[in-house]
């Protein structure tokens, strides 16, 4: 059993433990108001993009040698047509940056939080340059439901994020609903 920190307690904040409590995992809650001192062995952003930044000032120390989950879309909400990241880089990428001594994950972006919340068996896409910190974070949903595929290294993080944009734009165009998505098919 792990122990996991969930930043933030919205929508897929709440998603993502229903999923927890189905493998058994031990998890907390921490909000903008709380001040955590200690951090699980697996941490979960689980917050809009624009929150990383104080996070990361406030815990940085506390994330060092953590597996760090990504969950954000770094969508330009005020336009709606792109990202606010380079088209080379990506919102994990540069959460690795400010993290060097964290295990940097992208996972759950391609994911809305009404089909995490539902019982279907969903995939979810992780990139990663440690496959320890993916290992440990499949482990953690083991017997959740979820399907935890590696997509590859870190750097697939722009194409996960390009892809939870579409998913978004999608859903804003109501071409698709929110506990919609996209499935894998092997």
């Amino acid at each position: 059993m792990n122990n996991i920190t969930l930043f933030g307690q919205g929508n897929m904040a709440q998603a993502i433990a229903s999923r927890l409590q189905k493998s058994n995992q031990s998890y907390t809650f921490v909000s903008a108001q709380d001040t955590a001192t200690t951090l699980g062995e697996i941490v979960i952003l689980a917050v809009p993009y624009g929150a990383i930044h104080s996070i990361v000032e406030k815990y940085k120390e506390f994330l060092k040698g953590k597996v760090v989950v990504d969950i954000t879309n770094p969508v330009n909400f005020t336009t709606m047509d792109g990202l606010v990241v380079d088209a080379d880089s990506s919102a994990s990428q540069l959460l690795a940056q400010m993290l060097p001594d964290s295990k940097v994950v992208k996972a759950f972006n391609t994911n809305f939080a009404g089909t995490l919340a539902s019982d279907e068996a969903i995939t979810v896409l992780m990139a990663s340059d440690d496959d320890q910190a993916k290992a440990t974070l499949a482990q953690a949903f083991t017997g959740s439901g979820l399907v935890m595929m590696d997509a590859g290294s870190l750097k697939r993080s722009r194409e996960l994020e390009a892809i939870g944009f579409l998913q978004i734009t999608l859903a804003i165009r109501e071409q698709i609903s929110w506990t919609g998505g996209f499935r894998l098919v092997k």
